[in-house]
């Protein structure tokens, strides 16, 4: 049987068939019969098969021309049984695939319900609220951590701390650059002094630590007082008359002081700028530090993400947060001291005092390591109270006093952790301060204390930087201390060897070692003999000037929070109703 494609109307007015069937003539002169059914679908029906012509034309029975339309429309028509058996099988063979995840079943039930503590609407808020700043706080770390990668990623350490920073001594035009040391040289340097130390002598007096303090906590917190009779010295090298007698009677090659040597030794941790004098004289060397360094300073937060404002007149800025460490830790290490107690006295007394002013008790060991056969080291070192160990053997200690500004800075409240979480405050601590701690801990080894104590102390308000307050004191060994903070020894020496030997090649002058405010090296300048002479005073001072601290802004911190204080104080007893009202305020 052919293919008969029947009749294609023709419409000469435009596309598609004619309006009316019939009207319009066809191709090859006929006239069209609508004859192929139609069945309407909508557009959510499956689409199936338009034609089959391979089905069995016509049905049986059928004869003529009727048979031929039947076949010709049969191939158009799937509403018979046995095309309805095949769609449906076809329907059955095909199937979706569901790529959403199951719902997951309510957990109802007597064993979830009774498992599950019922929380109150209120305990659900401060859940959400401590989400939701724990979630700041996550954000702002990431933040701070992409920023400190960025900036070391191009500029090569902190960076975005350091653009603004500034070298602690300004650079002359006519210094000469001798050396450019990086601190990854430093790290590598390892060496081991050949014999213990030895002591020369023994200067000035100290009192007894008192160990009621070892038994304050947070909730029986001292007032820290303040001991502004007592005179404290920060006296260089050059300036000591035991070192320069020590120098004369040709004692040592190299001749410095334990502040100095520990800055030296802890430089890898170091980030803020400091510079150190060296002198070379004859066949010996001389590490000073000029009059106001920032040596005689201590740092706070120096190694924390989070850098502080440099702003002077914030409260919480960099230079007032170290003037006020300062006073703490002076003040410190008076109150802690047994009152009127027996001093226990020395070879000779403080070089430093006179006789009519008040010298606060430190002990100045003079001592001296041997570097090699040619090379011996003496330095002064301090100690600050002595005590008596569970064996009846003295004891040497030195007191050091950290202290805590503002909790929303620090993210620890010392007042609520350091009674279950001393170790978080330490670490926190550890964190902030690697610099200054490493520095104390140096400055124990070097004078030989066999117990360094660490005093936490807080202010009464974060607004309020005259006030503060002793929350506890602990104590550790300075060797195992040091192995806590992963501080080695003979690194330590490597660092101090190594810069001695490179300014013993150079010739008798001056010369100044500056750490760089925005890298971390060390650059070793050549300066004019008469450098700093305005700092240094060649003719020697009256008795009244030489007692004297180094640091000038101590002092002014001091006599401002003095004044402060007794400004409050009368406020308070002016302002009471009657006498014992008055006499309450003035005693708080």
């Amino acid at each position: 049987m052919g293919f008969d494609v029947g009749v294609v109307p023709f419409n000469p007015d435009g596309w598609g068939p004619p309006d009316a069937p019939g009207a319009a003539p066809l191709l090859g002169g006929a006239v069209a019969t609508a004859s192929i059914p139609f069945a309407p679908f909508s557009r959510s029906d499956k689409l199936g098969r338009i034609a089959d012509w391979t089905r069995n034309p016509g049905h049986p029975g059928a004869h003529g021309h009727h048979a031929a339309a039947a076949s010709r429309d049969s191939v158009f028509d799937f509403s018979s049984a046995d095309d309805s058996l095949a769609a449906a099988a076809e329907d059955s063979s095909f199937s979706l695939v569901d790529a959403k995840p199951p719902p997951k079943h309510p957990r109802f039930g007597p064993k979830w319900r009774f498992n599950q503590r019922p929380q109150l609407p209120q305990r659900r808020d401060e859940e959400v609220e401590a989400k939701r700043r724990e979630a700041e706080k996550e954000r702002a770390r990431r933040e701070r951590h992409y920023q400190n990668h960025r900036s070391h990623h191009h500029q090569g350490f902190r960076g975005n701390q350091q653009n603004t920073a500034k070298p602690s001594v300004d650079i002359q035009p006519d210094w000469t650059i001798l050396e450019q040391i990086p601190f990854a040289n430093f790290t590598k340097l390892s060496f081991a002094v050949n014999d213990q130390p030895e002591d020369l002598l023994v200067c000035g007096a100290v009192d007894s630590y008192d160990r009621t303090y070892d038994r304050v906590n947070p909730k029986t917190a001292r007032r820290l007082e303040r001991f502004k009779n007592r005179q404290f010295f920060k006296i260089t090298t050059t300036d000591d008359p035991i070192i320069r007698r020590l120098a004369e009677e040709d004692k040592a090659t190299v001749f410095a002081t334990d502040a100095i040597l520990a800055a030296l030794m802890c430089t890898p941790r170091s980030i803020l700028s400091w510079d150190i004098v060296v002198q070379r004289v004859g066949n010996k060397l001389f590490f000073d530090k000029r009059e106001g360094s920032q040596l005689d300073l201590l740092t706070v937060n120096e190694t924390a993400q989070e850098q502080l404002p440099e702003n002077k007149d914030d409260i919480n800025s960099a230079p007032a947060l170290a003037v006020e460490a300062t006073y703490i830790n002076q003040n410190f290490s008076q109150q802690v001291l047994v009152r009127d107690g027996e001093k226990v006295t020395f070879d000779e007394p403080n070089p430093f005092a006179s006789e009519n002013e008040e010298a606060a008790p430190v002990c100045y060991r003079y001592r001296r390591w041997k570097l090699d056969d040619d090379i011996s080291i003496i330095a002064r070192c301090e100690v600050h109270a002595a005590g008596v160990d569970p064996t009846g053997a003295r004891q040497f200690l030195t007191l050091n006093a950290l202290n805590e500004f503002d909790p929303k800075i620090t993210g620890v409240d010392w007042k609520q952790k350091l009674e279950s979480q001393r170790g978080a405050v330490l670490a926190t601590e550890l964190k902030n301060n690697a610099n200054k701690l490493a520095r104390w801990t140096a400055q124990a080894l070097l004078s030989g204390a066999d117990m360094m104590k660490l005093g936490y102390v807080s202010r009464v308000h974060p607004r309020d930087h005259f006030n503060h307050s002793i929350l506890t004191v602990m104590g550790y060994k300075p060797r195992d201390f040091a192995t806590q903070i992963n501080l080695n020894t003979a690194n330590m020496w490597g660092i101090v060897k190594s810069i001695v030997d490179i300014c013993m090649k150079f010739e008798e002058g001056k010369y100044v070692l500056v750490k760089d405010p925005a890298k971390p090296q060390m650059r070793i300048y050549q300066v004019p003999n008469d450098a700093f002479e305005n700092d240094y005073v060649e003719e020697p001072l009256p008795e009244e000037e030489q007692i004297r601290p180094a640091t000038d802004d101590v002092d002014a911190t001091a006599q401002e929070m003095d004044a402060a204080a007794e400004a409050e104080a009368n406020k308070a007893t002016t302002q009471g109703g009657d006498g014992e009202k008055s006499a309450d305020a003035a005693a708080a």
